[in-house]
């Protein structure tokens, strides 16, 4: 029954995609940003159900399981100002220059901004390599929640593979307007289904009085801060939901909306559906020790799925699990699409110098890309055992270290591309450095002191973009006067 529910609700969601496929055009414009035309409700769902993929279900709760009840305080409290932030100060300004120019991704912006090749190409194969990890966790999640559910019936190989089969449909048939309407769905059945799976556990549990009572005669530790997380390492989180300013897929549904005013549901709603999804993630995270004590490592991913499965069996198990995979698939389809658009645009019709690229011509590029990437992501998800919360957290160190480009490149007209290379540079490096420093180190933090290694290579990129920027000839007036 549990098994079937779920082959239901992905019917559905490729329900949904195939008929937005009949509202699609032929043209690229139309099927990677969905002709401008997304409206401020489905803005709210798609900017908010593409960023709440795995990682805040998932590895919400298996993180908190280790650290406690700090885990909020280190993404989603930041997160809740952050994120409006950079959605007003950088958002509506990259909306704005993407309809006067019409631009279809981020690249094009950067490239025409700095008048640059070398840059488009370098920020394209930095964008790539910094969003494997981020798919990974999707492709992840989905097949360990479908083997814990039935019970290893289906194999997690085969979890993986079909949710990567799912999203590859409907990504493909609807495009952005497809990806859209599936994501309004999902981030509605997710943030439902995750309230009503709190409620259920919680009432199983005895309560949730009882809940943290057991939990603070057990493991006290886990509701104070207390050692679990240093202050220095509470700061320097601080600077991960910048992430979101640099994140492809954000930027492309950002060109999506169909005006300024289009924004204002994301900025003022957007805290609250923070609220509604990582509370009860961390908590349950907590709880998970009353009935599944010592688990290791990446175990404690599947903490929240053991307990649906234990207190949720049948039927109401089928649906929790159906509001699981809806967080998954809701980031996994935009991340794919923001990447085809970028393969699409910013190198197959770029760098074709013989003809021009058909409309038609780029939907098909489009969505031959698309089978590729979730090609390589399948197949790395079936060599990866890593936990899916650190895994996300050092994709997004990456994009938010290159926020200062996209800083310089909306605020500062003296910026110049060899400033904006260095900085590209610089993250590279830096990044490169601390991930194979800190991928066998649980808890990594810079020589262990507390300090994240965002914080340095932020603050790396920034040096490097003002210093060379100061260093090299100013931008043409020309090109500046374009964008100011």
């Amino acid at each position: 029954m549990t098994t079937a529910i779920i082959l239901a609700y992905l019917g559905l969601v490729l329900a949904i995609g195939m008929l937005s496929n009949r509202l699609l055009r032929s043209t690229g414009e139309d099927y990677f940003i969905a002709s401008r035309s997304i409206g401020p409700f489905l803005l709210l769902m798609s900017l908010f159900g593409t960023n709440m993929t795995a990682f805040a279900i998932l590895g919400a709760s298996g993180e908190s399981y280790h650290r406690g009840i700090g885990v909020f305080a280190l993404m989603p409290s930041a997160s809740a100002l952050v994120i409006p932030a950079v959605f007003f100060f950088v958002g509506t300004r990259v909306w704005a220059l993407g309809k006067r120019h019409n631009f279809l991704t981020q690249v094009q912006y950067f490239r025409r901004r700095w008048d640059s090749d070398g840059l488009g190409l370098l920020l394209f194969v930095a964008m790539i390599a910094l969003l494997i990890p981020y798919l990974l966790i999707g492709v992840m999640g989905g097949g360990l929640t479908l083997a814990q559910i039935t019970k290893g019936q289906i194999p997690q190989w085969a979890g993986g593979l079909l949710i990567c089969l799912v999203v590859l449909v409907y990504v493909s048939c609807g495009g952005m307007r497809g990806t859209a309407w599936a994501n309004a769905f999902q981030t509605l059945v997710f943030m439902v289904l995750g309230a009503v799976t709190f409620f259920v556990i919680v009432d199983k549990l005895g309560g949730f009085d009882q809940a943290l009572a057991t939990v603070a005669a057990q493991h006290p530790e886990l509701l104070i801060r207390g050692n679990q997380i240093s202050p220095l390492k509470l700061l320097t989180y601080t600077c991960i939901p910048l992430s979101v300013g640099m994140f492809p897929h954000l930027f492309t549904h950002w060109l999506t909306a169909r005006s300024a005013r289009t924004f204002r549901y994301p900025l003022i709603l957007y805290p609250l559906c923070i609220a509604i999804v990582w509370i009860p993630s961390v908590l349950l995270g907590i709880f998970g020790h009353i009935d599944f004590a010592g688990l290791k490592g990446p175990e404690a991913n599947s903490i929240l799925v053991k307990l649906i499965d234990l207190h949720a069996p049948g039927v109401l198990a089928g649906l929790l699990a159906a509001g699981v995979f809806a967080a998954i698939m809701s980031s996994l389809d935009s991340q794919v699409l923001s990447i085809s658009n970028m393969f699409t645009q910013d190198v197959v019709r770029h760098y074709r110098r013989s003809r021009t690229l058909s409309e038609r011509e780029q939907v098909l590029w489009g969505r031959l890309f698309v089978f590729f990437i979730f090609a390589i992501t399948y197949a790395l998800s079936l060599v990866t055992a890593r936990s899916i919360f650190s895994l996300a957290i050092w994709s997004f160190t990456g994009f938010a270290a290159l926020f200062p480009v996209v800083v310089a490149a909306l605020f500062w007209k003296r910026s110049t591309r060899e400033g904006a290379i260095a900085s590209i540079i610089t993250v590279a490096v830096l990044w490169s450095y601390f991930f194979f420093q800190g991928w066998q180190v649980p808890g990594y933090t810079v020589g262990m002191t507390g300090a994240m290694p965002v914080a340095v290579i932020l603050a790396a990129s920034t040096a490097a973009m003002i210093i060379v920027s100061l260093l090299t000839e100013p931008p043409d007036e020309e090109i500046v006067a374009q964008f100011f």
